[in-house]
């Protein structure tokens, strides 16, 4: 899932010239891709407490963020 998510975030970054870009994803602080592509280039908001969708029991394994990029 690595990959394909820094490919995701990468293309998703190239595109804010073509407009706004919101992406909900893993708040992976520690990789290569969250610093070459989203810190200090987006904006971000990180969600408090693991989400839950519908009614299930049980939330993401992971903490998660939303991530903003402005056409400026």
């Amino acid at each position: 899932m690595g990959v394909v998510l820094r490919n995701w975030v990468e293309k998703a970054a190239a595109e804010q010239s073509s407009g706004t870009v919101v992406m909900l994803i893993p708040a992976r602080t520690d990789t290569a891709w969250f610093h070459d592509y989203i810190y200090g280039r987006a904006e971000i908001r990180f969600i408090r407490g693991r989400l839950k969708f519908g009614g299930h029991k049980n939330a993401a394994p992971f903490p998660n963020m939303i991530v903003i990029w402005r056409n400026v």
